[in-house]
C-alpha cells in the first residue's frame, strides 16, 4: 500500500468536506427537494453567489449533488441530491437532535 493510501482517513476527509462554510446548509436545503440556483440561495440565506456556485461545483464533483440544465435561454439549472447526498440526512438529523438537547435558543 502506498504511503498516501495508508495515511487516508475517511472521517478526516468527511469532516473537512462538511465543515466547509455553507456545505451542510446546501445539503439541508436540497433535502426538501430540487432547487434552482436562486431558489437555493434564498433557502439558505446569506451566501454570496460566487461562494454558492463554488460549493455546488465541489459537491457535484464529489457526486453528492446533481446539476441538471433545464434551459439555456434564459439559463435555468436545477440542483438535487444524489443518493450519496441524501444519505447525509442522517448526519443532519443527528446534529438537529444534539442541538435541540444541548443548545439553548438565544434570548431576544
Amino acid at each position: 500500500m502506498a504511503e498516501h493510501e495508508a495515511a487516508y482517513c475517511p472521517v478526516y476527509a468527511a469532516l473537512n468536506l462538511l465543515q466547509e462554510k455553507w456545505t451542510l446548509h446546501i445539503i439541508r436545503a436540497l433535502l426538501e427537494g430540487p432547487k434552482g440556483f436562486n431558489e437555493l440561495s434564498r433557502a439558505i440565506g446569506g451566501v454570496n453567489p460566487a461562494t454558492l456556485s463554488q460549493r455546488l461545483e465541489h459537491l457535484v464533483s464529489l457526486g453528492l449533488v446533481e446539476k441538471r440544465v433545464e434551459s439555456h435561454m434564459p439559463p435555468r439549472t436545477r440542483y438535487s441530491l444524489t443518493e450519496a447526498g441524501r444519505e447525509l440526512e442522517a448526519v443532519i438529523a443527528a446534529i438537529d437532535r444534539w442541538a435541540r438537547k444541548n443548545l439553548k435558543a438565544p434570548v431576544a
